[in-house]
């Protein structure tokens, strides 16, 4: 009942601040211009001001764990280019391949992850290591399949050039790189820095969800039912049944194995949404997608977890 009741604190807030976001968009008060330039700030100002953040803060190599990141890397190396490989055969509109690919891999590891495992042990243990072993390839992997799978009308060469482009200049993709450093050197910020970056880093998710919610569009979600449904129970079920055995195999327990669960059945990130809208996707899949497996989530989460505690797995 305790795992119960905490993911759906966990879960139902998230859902309700988009709930809001789209009664605000109903009444008026939230416009299209303004979801669009909210998504674009989100993309290039606080989303990579979180990761920056989040990254600079963990010490990298005092809590670096090769067999753990390298487990955590060929995990999400795996789901991405399988998934990819399967939408690309499965799915008749190949313009929804990158949404489809994207919502169904990347989780929201960063954000959850450290809440999960300081609710039940205190600390943030494991979740540092976890986000380092995918974090960063969830980025670089979404920049990758929706610059491929984006209607840039580039072919073969050019194609790749301008992917390889889109890669070193987006956003994301600096603010890992610079935290990674940061956390490498050991960079102590004056006050005043960091109070800012953190304002931003606060600002990305609250401003995220209430995008997705005033550019939710009902109609064409509805019409998107089936790949949204899809891409839920691929999330949710289908990743951690493949991978937690492997999991505990490998001889990965208590918080480790916690985070190794949030990083595979987690809800779609909110980030999802806004990178899908900054590179020429339309984006209904992705905010579908993130509605529905951040509902559905409060219960497969609480499912893992107690069978994981139940097998005594986790303590």
């Amino acid at each position: 009942m305790d795992s119960l009741i905490y993911s759906l604190n966990a879960t139902v807030p998230v859902f309700l601040v988009m709930v809001v976001g789209y009664i605000l968009k109903c009444t008026g008060m939230l416009t299209e211009p303004f979801a669009k330039a909210a998504n674009k700030f989100n993309f290039s100002v606080t989303l990579p001001a979180m990761l920056f953040v989040d990254l600079a803060a963990t010490d990298i190599i005092g809590e670096f764990d090769p067999k753990y990141v390298l487990f955590c890397a060929g995990v999400t190396a795996t789901m991405f280019f399988g998934l990819w490989g399967c939408a690309r055969l499965i799915l008749k509109d190949k313009s929804l391949v990158g949404e489809f690919v994207q919502a169904s891999y990347r989780s929201s590891a960063a954000v959850l992850g450290i809440a999960f495992i300081e609710n039940i042990y205190g600390t943030s243990g494991m979740a540092p290591v976890m986000i380092i072993g995918c974090v960063p390839l969830y980025n670089i992997f979404a920049v990758l399949v929706l610059t491929f799978e984006s209607d840039s009308g580039e072919d073969g060469l050019g194609h790749v050039k301008q992917s390889l482009i889109n890669i070193a200049k987006n956003p994301i993709i600096i603010s890992i790189a610079l935290g990674v450093i940061a956390s490498l050197i050991r960079i102590d910020f004056p006050e005043i820095v960091d109070k800012t970056l953190s304002s931003f880093a606060k600002m990305a998710s609250p401003l995220a969800l209430v995008t997705i919610g005033a550019g939710f569009e009902g109609r064409k979600a509805i019409a998107k039912i089936k790949p949204t449904v899809c891409v839920t129970f691929i999330k949710l079920v289908v990743l951690p049944a493949v991978f937690l055995p492997v999991a505990v195999k490998l001889g990965f327990r208590d918080e480790a194995l916690i985070a190794l669960i949030i990083m595979l059945g987690s809800p779609t990130t909110p980030s999802s949404y806004i990178m899908a809208k900054n590179m020429r996707h339309e984006g209904v899949l992705s905010s579908s997608a993130i509605v529905a497996t951040t509902l559905v989530s409060s219960i497969t989460l609480t499912f893992w977890i107690f069978v994981m505690r139940a097998l005594g797995l986790v303590m």
